[in-house]
């Protein structure tokens, strides 16, 4: 082995592709459901690749510098071959070609090969173009295999430096939200587009391999501010194969040490999964299959926070997929992949003690379904040799509905006062059938110019919900809560005696929505010199978010996102690596605004007084359940947010509205140590421009008005407004949100008093330090270390400090007060993280795998209830600290606490193990994994309620205020045995 050979092999090692745990900057010139291979060989001659297991061949003719190029490559194993005048240059080689990254090869009798592929252990390594500018982490399932790590795709995706597991189910990319990601796969996007948390899933038994991308990504991606997760399946070949797998989990009870113990102490879950596939040829070298059907079991249980209620959840959710690939011919291919994720669940509820550990009979069933059916078929044409295409059309179904037994004649009650449990014969908080299709297409070209590697294509989504949603029983949802210290309930003076009131609240809506969301991009990857290439890009965006009605709501285009990158082997011997981007990026509008603010939406709030309980009668059981008492009506009624009616929304939405987006600076520098250990380091900076969110506004510059309106928070907003006060809509104005907007009375003039709304901020500041040992058949090791800040205002379209979901509705803008002092760190923000992972094989069979997670914790915020400025009482950072029953705000008395300043939550970690057993018998495979997860049972609280004073209680401290409302999972087994022939 030739040095520079040599070294360009450990630098492969190094830039992750060899471990999935690296902190890979992979190229940026191959497409997002393949790879490609590029290299130089003889001048004109003609280079052969071939995939040995599927018979898939493709001849291109180098140029007349020797580089040649073959985009659009399956994922796989391939031989490379050059021949000039019909005579082989040199011996054949054997490259792996990998999802989304360019493998560099240089072939032929006498080439100067710094990409030379060698072989190491018994893998051949796919060498990694030191021209990349992205950043990426490979996984396969291969080395899912040697780790504790469960087989779930955000789990996975939390391997790569500084993406952590968050609110709602979701993933956190670089100090964004969970409601900012995308997902990819086969190239069709799979993201819920309702609210842009989670996505539909496919199990590891049909996963071949996937790619995190955390920053750096080319303008082939878009709509979105955080990350990019990006899979492909797996393919049949010229072979037969079949096999099953079974996973067994297990979960261990909750200790209750750490947690209030009726919280999770009868918690217990137990899902199984049972899966058998095959694969092979219909048509030798031509026509594949491969298939799969896995049977999902689920029984689990759990309590209410109050211990009162037990509920026990069963499903039957089966899973099938499947591909077809048909190589038309050498230059044309089709690809067919289909499944379906439909999830159906059941939850039977009982009245509980925690303290005995009896349940009475049952009260209610509750029916989940979630999921669809999916497809997407896929061209790829190799037109010239310089110039191929890939076409997809395809659809994604995802649908949520929920519905009880009792849905029809129970009410929804919740007692507020003690531990906010449900108390009336139905705990299903509302009655909802979704439907949310997704029609995708896309089109991406590649043309080789030289030095010029040009790429260009165009994506369409029509993104449609079909949506119904009501309160159960008479469609009212009723609280009980006490009276606050202040006695002031709904803006009312409260006199002394009653000491409890009764909020319902009324929320129904029903349409079809529709958004459609359009790019187009454009990119050279030019390769100025050997070692230097500048990659230029840039997208158009265009988001149309439509009512239900099918009028534009929201609509914003010329969306221009420029992207730029850099990477400099600046010693030109492939041992390391200066690299560098800056990029833009857009997200759009989730099709839950369109529901929420653009259709005939009713959210109608009313407050009584408290006077006792009477009876009803669960149907189910025949037993008597309690119903409040409504006594006189406080105050008016509250039907702001949507009065059932489809509005003007020339007076709700702003008619020149500014996108979010985010713009990324990346800047690294990556090393290798010797032939198998590496390091990297990347300094990161993120900016969030602007928010999209409903603001109160109740002065438009001329007269009073109390309406929501999108619109950006501290910029220009445009409505159709009441000018001359007769209540009457009768011309456009433009109010400056951040010095007016809100009216908190008169001066002795009698002139309007307003103040204005911050701007939404959001930046993330990040170091990120990578050791990496690369698996040589014996052993890997794999470190990071990420030092990162978030601070800002916003956190973006979720907040996960008020568990507020619904995306792009937060309550961060209603008024100005709630962001008004609120500059700070975010739920985001985790300062130091640590990431330790290695695998070791003691025998040809037997292999260890460890894996351990530090994390310091998140931020604590104090949340008041007022502000000093009027008698507005919602959620704000002011804690009234004296007079807090002033009729007057002035005379109150208030303490600023600024976002996360109270406290932080304590450093929580997780220690995984695994075993695992591998043998082959002849065509026949073994393989057993035992994994434990979070071995020591630590169940530090991840997040606590942060909610001092409750709403309508400025000054009083609310019962659950720091109270743990999410901890870590308990300690739990998992044990995996797969069988193939």
């Amino acid at each position: 082995m030739n040095s520079k050979g040599l070294r360009r092999t450990a630098l492969c090692i190094a830039m992750g592709i060899c471990l999935s745990s690296t902190l890979s900057l992979q190229s940026a010139h191959a497409a997002n459901t393949d790879g490609s291979l590029v290299g130089r060989t003889t001048p004109n001659a003609e280079v052969t690749v071939r995939n040995p297991a599927t018979g898939f061949t493709r001849t291109v003719t180098a140029d007349e510098q020797g580089s040649y190029r073959f985009p659009f490559l399956p994922v796989g194993h391939y031989t490379v071959q050059s021949s000039v005048a019909g005579e082989p240059a040199g011996a054949a080689a054997e490259v792996d070609i990998s999802l989304g990254n360019a493998t560099n090869y240089n072939l032929g009798a006498g080439a100067t090969n710094l990409a030379t592929v060698q072989v190491v252990g018994s893998r051949v390594i796919s060498p990694v173009d030191v021209t990349s500018t992205e950043s990426a982490t490979n996984i396969t399932r291969q080395e899912v295999a040697r780790l504790p790590v469960p087989r779930d795709i955000s789990d996975v995706a939390t391997l790569a430096p500084g993406v952590n597991k968050g609110e709602f189910g979701g993933i956190s990319f670089g100090g964004s939200s969970v409601a900012e990601n995308s997902v990819y796969i086969n190239g069709l996007n799979v993201t819920d587009f309702y609210n842009r948390v989670g996505f539909s899933s496919l199990p590891f038994s049909f996963l071949q391999e996937f790619q995190v991308k955390t920053g750096g990504y080319s303008v082939e991606f878009g709509r979105t501010t955080g990350g990019v997760i990006n899979a492909v399946t797996r393919s049949g070949t010229n072979e037969f194969h079949a096999g099953a797998d079974i996973v067994i989990d297990g979960i261990a009870q909750a200790d209750g040490e750490n947690e209030p113990a009726q919280v999770r102490s009868y918690d217990d879950s137990d899902q199984n999964t049972y899966a058998v596939w095959a694969s092979g040829p219909i048509i030798k070298d031509r026509l594949f299959f491969f298939g799969i059907y896995e049977k999902r079991d689920l029984d689990a249980q759990n309590t209410n926070d109050g211990g009162s209620t037990l509920f026990v959840d069963n499903g039957n959710n089966d899973f099938w997929g499947t591909k077809f690939d048909w190589q038309i011919s050498d230059n044309h291919q089709l690809e067919l992949l289909a499944f379906s994720d439909k999830n159906d669940t059941t939850e039977d509820s009982y009245p509980f003690n925690y303290l005995t550990g009896q349940r009475e009979a049952q009260q209610n069933r509750t029916f989940n379904k979630s999921g669809g059916d999916n497809w997407a078929l896929t061209y790829t044409g190799y037109l010239t040799n310089d110039l191929s295409v890939k076409v997809l059309y395809g659809e994604n179904e995802r649908t949520a509905s929920v519905n009880s037994l009792n849905d029809s004649t129970c009410n929804l009650v919740q007692d507020r006062r003690v531990n906010a449990d449900f108390i009336g014969c139905t705990a299903n908080t509302s009655v909802v059938d979704r439907k949310d299709d997704r029609e995708a297409a896309r089109v991406d070209f590649e043309w080789n110019l030289g030095d010029h590697n040009v790429r260009f294509g165009a994506d369409h989504e029509n993104n449609t919900s079909e949506y119904s949603s009501v309160y159960p029983g008479d469609g009212l949802r009723y609280e009980i809560s006490n009276i606050p210290g202040g006695r002031r309930v709904n803006g009312v003076l409260i006199p002394a005696g009653p000491t409890a009131y009764v909020r319902t609240r009324e929320v129904s809506n029903e349409g079809t929505f529709e958004t459609v969301n359009e790019a187009y991009y454009l990119e050279d990857n030019w390769q100025i010199t050997p070692n230097l290439m500048l990659n230029l890009g840039v997208r158009l965006e265009k988001f149309d978010n439509k009512d239900a009605q099918g009028q534009s709501y929201i609509k914003m285009d010329d969306m221009v996102a420029p992207r730029f990158g850099f990477a400099w082997d600046f010693v030109g011997d492939g041992r390391s690596k200066l690299f560098g981007n800056a990029g833009r990026y857009f997200l759009p509008v989730a099709n839950v605004i369109n529901i929420k603010q653009a259709g005939p939406f009713l959210d109608a709030r009313r407050f009584y007084l408290f006077e006792g309980f009477t009876t009803l009668t669960n149907p189910t059981t025949g037993e008597e359940v309690p119903q409040p008492i409504l006594g006189a009506e406080i105050g008016s009624v509250d039907d702001s947010q949507g009065n059932g009616q489809v509005g003007d929304f020339r007076g709700e939405v702003d008619a020149d509205m500014d996108p979010v987006y985010q713009d990324e600076y990346i800047l690294g520098y990556q090393s290798m140590i010797n032939e198998t250990w590496s390091w990297g380091v990347r300094g990161i900076y993120r900016k969030l421009h602007d928010a999209i969110d409903d603001m109160e506004i109740t002065w438009n510059g001329f007269c009073s008005m109390d309406s929501f309106v999108m619109a950006n928070p501290g910029k220009d907003l445009t409505i159709w407004a009441d000018t001359d006060c007769d209540d009457e809509a009768d011309a456009f104005t433009t109010i400056d949100t951040s010095r007016t907007g809100w009216l908190l009375g008169e001066d002795e003039n009698g002139n309007p008093i307003t103040i204005g709304w911050d701007k939404a901020k959001r930046t993330y500041r990040a170091l990120e330090f990578v050791l990496d040992r690369a698996w040589d058949d014996k052993w890997a090791f794999n470190a990071s270390y990420t030092l990162s800040y978030s601070k800002g205002n916003a956190e973006g379209p979720v907040n996960s400090d008020t568990d507020f979901s619904d995306s792009g509705r937060t309550e961060a803008f209603d008024n100005p007060f709630v962001a008004m002092g609120g500059y700070g760190y975010l739920p985001n923000d985790h300062r130091h993280q640590f990431k330790f992972r290695g695998a070791y094989a003691f025998t040809e069979n037997w292999s260890v795998g460890a894996t351990l997670d530090l994390q310091s914790g998140r931020p604590i915020s104090e949340f008041g209830a007022g502000n000093p400025f009027d008698t507005t009482e919602f959620l704000s950072h002011y804690i009234c600290e004296a007079n807090c029953d002033a009729d007057d705000p002035a005379d109150r008395v208030f303490r600023l606490s600024k976002r996360g300043a109270y406290d932080r939550l304590p450093w929580v970690y997780s220690l995984g193990a695994s075993i695992a057993y591998s043998k082959n018998f002849g065509d026949h495979k073994l393989n057993a994994k035992l994994a434990f997860y979070n071995i020591t049972n630590q169940q530090r609280v991840l997040e606590r309620d942060e909610t001092r004073e409750e709403e309508n209680g400025i000054g009083s401290v609310g019962e659950t205020w720091l109270n743990g409302t999410q901890y870590q999972s308990p300690r739990y087994a998992q044990f995996i045995l797969s069988y193939e022939f």
